[in-house]
């Protein structure tokens, strides 16, 4: 990396069509690439960029544009391969905090959203160097120039002089801004992954006649998909491969090639990609093992793949990977290792795994649903989970959203992008405790239960396993979302039905009485009974187990007829088959089974515990999603003096007063004073106020049963409380006098913790020895919404004790959600913040009182997950 400039000034970035660049700031070496550059503008380009004609630059020119000191003057360039495209400077000018901007991008990548991502890295690259606002003189003719920095979200101002519009840009973020940059993210990664998957013509290099190799089997199953444009095999040594005429290499291939396949040896893969790129492919899909999976020298290699690639403006998915498949009917694609594919359907499939992609496809296709379509991102490289987000949001034929997750590329923005999708489309999430060696995957310092939490917050449906993945899978991709908890329950056992009415009190819905039928019950009585129940319930379950002989298709036909009309979820129990059995399904017309399709399971609880997670998924969606409230009483500013006075001069973590620092956020931190003899103690009491507590001033020893004395009222009693708690803890035990809080409260327990992929998270908890001993906590990601503190208070079990139950006083739960949302701001506003603990934190009827605080600060990483200007990676 160049010794001038912040290594973070680097990027890969998607562009506005899908493909990709890199970023970085110019070079002095760069004189070639300029003069280049320049010499592929159009007239039109430069008059606009200078002002006039100017048809060649200068050897000063070149000196003065190439060489920067990467502070009062600042260049970043755009390459494609080996190509400068673009370049956006700007030129620090009096007021020191203002600087001249200007673009050039070549004519033929105009268009792509070039500038805009370039700006938003100049404008990052300003800010650190202190600049606060851009100033541009622009031609009136120049539409893209002017448009750029009117959509760029941010506060401009024009004036009109001279025959220039001069234009200036206030840096400051707005969430207009920021509202901006992610529209622009979203379209840009869901059109790199629409380039995958649909493509229009398919090379598989690695082809070779040897049945059962890795490049005949995605050949043949191309062609089995019958892919709706040309297939090309491509290796060296053979004519044609299944009889498909076969090319030397790709370069040789007469026709453009879209999407390559790549099926060789790891150490033959670098070559290939820069011949892919020659050749102007626009994806890569690696199933080739030898990568980051097998140490040190596959990691090097895998991301020297990476590098290539985006650098020539293509995505990777894998390496050692399945493969993708589309199954719309104008495009056919089936690019992966797996003969079996499932018919179309209306569930887009992401799996990490490549060994596990074949099996879970069968799976798919044994319970008759449909997808719409599968991605197997194997080491996950380059394509991971967010971008497949990004692409199903706006994929009209996907309703539900399934991802098989063993890493989180970015969990911050897979949170909020979830977070947004779920609103609109289901997600359900396995995602296992352990990560492969091979993925390119941040290690997140928290729990698994605190990744729950995050999951929760964002209205991710998270299941345990894979079949609870497709269970509930085939209930959103075929019924509607039930209103509520009642469930309704039709049976002709009475044995299935009282063991789906305890799975149904077991997974918090609201069983109604089950209408037991008989043995001998045939269509008419199942359809009457279960058009009974369904006016008063959010959704049935139907236990049909034939007698002998019995009309199974006849009650199916019933079944399905009442279930369409009532328009509530219905799920079945059905001769104890699994999936959409052809008797319960309705046909889509391309062979899946259609909206309305009622999904059986093997036994009742089964369908139960599926019909709990939509219910659970419905009630997230109908709240509102809360927006982070304005609070009083915050001062930023002193805050910001604490944290870079605290962290002045040193390194490592450094443990603060977190009085201070939580006052700046309007949380008052109750005083304490340390005392070392009992004369001591009675005089701290006077100047605190009567009654008082003493306890050790050790927090840890706080937690300890028997380390605290509440209530006292006089200076004999705290004497006596000073001696026994002394001989309590032993010597060289220093105690602390406070005054004492509000009685009656109840305990409880704030924190946060950054963690360096995450960012900051909030927790929260009882104090109450059982509830520390259970690991009863809550997380939310910070800032909070209203929303957010109101869910974080009630996610945690013991909270029923909050609400006056089980003899504890009533809290004032709403002085409780306030701050939880101010350390949420705080938590936020500052990743230097690497843990603060509020302990205890007592919540009686009338507000909270924080008795105790500690703050441990350390410098914050320059990069902070999600936030900032656009970039891969």
């Amino acid at each position: 990396m160049h010794p001038q400039y912040p290594a973070h000034w680097e990027a890969d970035v998607v562009l506005s069509d899908g493909g990709t660049a890199h970023l970085r700031p110019i070079r002095p070496e760069d004189a070639g690439l300029l003069r280049s550059f320049y010499s592929r503008l159009s007239e039109q380009s430069i008059y606009f960029r200078f002002f006039g004609p100017r048809p060649r630059l200068t050897d000063r020119d070149v000196a003065w544009f190439t060489n920067v000191d990467y502070n009062d003057r600042v260049a970043l360039i755009a390459t494609i391969g080996a190509e400068m495209v673009a370049v956006v400077r700007y030129d620090r000018v009096e007021p020191k905090d203002h600087a001249e901007v200007a673009f050039l991008v070549e004519d033929a990548h105009q268009g792509r959203g070039m500038a805009s991502v370039l700006m938003e890295h100049l404008r990052a690259a300003a800010r650190e160097r202190g600049i606060r606002t851009f100033i541009a003189d622009v031609l009136p003719g120049n539409h893209r120039m002017t448009a750029l920095f009117r959509q760029a979200g941010y506060t401009a101002q024009s004036q009109f002089e001279d025959g220039v519009v001069r234009m200036t840009l206030d840096l400051a973020s707005t969430p207009t801004a920021q509202e901006v940059r992610l529209a622009r993210e979203h379209r840009a990664e869901a059109r790199s992954i629409a380039r995958l998957l649909t493509p229009e013509s398919v090379a598989v290099i690695g082809a070779s006649r040897e049945p059962g190799g890795i490049g005949q089997t995605v050949l043949r199953n191309l062609l089995g998909a019958d892919f709706t444009g040309p297939v090309y095999p491509v290796h060296r040594h053979v004519r044609a491969v299944a009889g498909v005429r076969a090319y030397r290499s790709v370069s040789a291939i007469d026709g453009h090639v879209d999407l390559a396949v790549l099926a060789v040896p790891a150490e033959g893969v670098l070559e290939l990609v820069e011949e892919c790129a020659e050749k102007g492919v626009k994806g890569l899909i690696v199933v080739s093992s030898g990568f980051g999976e097998t140490g040190p020298e596959g990691r090097a290699r895998q991301d020297e793949l990476v590098r290539i690639a985006r650098a020539y403006g293509m995505r990777v998915v894998g390496p050692n990977c399945l493969g993708i498949a589309n199954t719309d009917p104008a495009v056919r694609l089936n690019a992966t290792l797996a003969a079996t594919l499932p018919g179309r359907g209306r569930v887009g499939f992401f799996s990490q795994s490549g060994a596990l992609g074949t099996a879970l496809l069968q799976r798919v296709a044994q319970r008759g649903m449909g997808i719409s379509t599968f991605v197997s991102a194997g080491n996950r490289a380059d394509v991971s989970g967010n971008d497949l987000l990004q692409y199903w949001e706006e994929d009209a034929a996907t309703d539900v959203v399934l991802l098989y997750l063993e890493s989180l590329g970015n969990p911050r923005k897979f949170t909020r992008l979830a977070r947004r999708i779920s609103r609109k489309k289901p997600v359900v999430v396995v995602k296992s405790r352990g990560v492969p060696g091979g993925h390119a995957a941040p290690v997140l310092g928290l729990p698994d239960t605190a990744l729950g939490s995050l999951f929760a917050q964002a209205g991710v449906i998270r299941v345990d396993d894979l079949t609870q993945m497709f269970d509930v899978a085939q209930l959103l991709a075929h019924q509607p979302l039930p209103e509520g908890p009642r469930v309704g329950l039709v049976s002709n056992s009475d044995a299935l039905a009282l063991l789906a009415a305890e799975a149904c009190v077991g997974a918090g819905l609201e069983p109604v009485p089950p209408v037991n039928l008989g043995a001998r019950a045939g269509a008419a009585e199942f359809g009457t009974a279960l058009a009974g129940v369904l006016p008063d319930v959010d959704a049935a379950v139907v236990v049909y187990m034939p007698p002998v002989p019995g009309r199974p298709d006849e009650v199916a036909a019933e079944l399905l007829r009442v279930a369409r009309e009532s328009g509530k979820p219905v799920l079945a129990t059905f001769q104890g088959e699994l999936g959409m059995p052809d008797a319960l399904r309705v046909d889509s017309g391309e062979g899946s089974p259609g909206r309305g399709s009622i999904p059986s399971y093997p036994a009742p609880e089964e369908a139960v515990r599926a019909l709990a997670h939509a219910v659970r998924y419905a009630r997230w969606r109908g709240e509102p999603p809360g927006s982070v409230p304005r609070v009083e009483g915050v001062d930023a500013a002193s805050a910001r003096r604490i944290v870079t006075g605290a962290l002045a001069g040193g390194e490592g973590e450094r443990e603060i007063d977190a009085g201070p620092l939580l006052a700046c956020y309007g949380v008052e931190v109750w005083p304490a004073e340390v005392v070392r003899s009992p004369e001591e103690a009675v005089e701290a009491a006077v100047r605190l106020g009567w009654p008082v507590v003493i306890r050790s001033a050790d927090p840890e020893d706080t937690r300890r049963a028997g380390t605290v004395r509440l209530g006292l009222t006089e200076p004999a009693g705290l004497r006596q409380a000073y001696a026994d708690l002394a001989a309590l803890l032993g010597p060289g035990t220093t105690l602390a006098v406070q005054r004492m809080a509000p009685q009656p409260s109840v305990p409880t327990v704030v924190g946060v913790v950054q963690d360096r992929h995450v960012g900051g998270v909030v927790s929260f908890g009882l104090g109450e020895v059982t509830a520390r001993l259970l690991g009863d906590r809550a997380h939310r990601l910070a800032p909070l919404s209203d929303e957010d503190a109101a869910g974080l208070v009630r996610s945690v079990r013991a909270a029923p004790l909050l609400f006056g139950e089980y003899g504890y006083p009533r809290a004032d739960v709403a002085a409780l959600e306030d701050l939880l949302v101010r350390v949420g701001l705080l938590a936020d506003a500052f990743p230097e913040v690497a843990r603060l603990d509020l302990d205890p934190v007592l919540a009686g009827e009338n507000g909270v009182a924080v008795l105790g605080a500690r703050a441990v600060l350390r410098a914050a990483e320059t990069l902070r997950p999600d936030v900032g200007p656009r970039r891969l990676g």
